[in-house]
């Protein structure tokens, strides 16, 4: 599943959310072959606030579908931003009436920072400041994503 279909048989895309209590990091699956691709990042602000940004960014890109990451330990057990991610969740749900799943994000932080790496050095050799990858991150939540829904599709 590359990215959802409306009831037309349009295809959607899907918005994947690296949640943070300071920063939302975005990426989204906007092409047929379901690439992701990091979109921003949006600082936090208010609840309100961040649901109508969000809510916008949805029709902008035709997003009908949202995946939030679920921050859980490398153990399978809730970490500390869980219960918070999964709250965030429901308000998307709620509040943007699209489907909304959480997935496992697991060294999505991680991975953002190797893949980031090598121009991540040379931009902080030359601007003195530090990328933060939140973005990236939703990327990789986006992209194990579509990796796991392609692979169920194939069984």
């Amino acid at each position: 599943m590359a990215s959802s279909e409306d009831q037309s048989g349009v295809r959607r895309a899907i918005l994947a959310i690296d949640y943070g209590r300071k920063r939302i990091g975005l990426a989204v699956s906007g092409t047929p072959e379901g690439t992701a691709r990091p979109l921003a990042i949006l600082p936090r602000t208010n609840r309100r606030d961040d649901v109508t940004r969000l809510r916008d960014l949805c029709r902008e890109h035709s997003v009908g579908q949202i995946v939030v990451g679920w921050p859980i330990r490398l153990d399978g057990t809730p970490g500390t931003m869980a219960a918070e991610a999964s709250q965030f969740a429901d308000r998307l749900r709620k509040q943007l009436g699209l489907p909304v799943e959480l997935v496992d994000e697991r060294l999505s932080s991680w991975e953002a920072e190797q893949l980031a790496g090598a121009a991540e050095i040379r931009r902080k050799a030359s601007t003195g400041k530090r990328r933060t990858l939140d973005d990236v991150a939703a990327a990789v939540i986006l992209r194990d994503y579509l990796s796991r829904a392609a692979r169920g599709a194939g069984d």
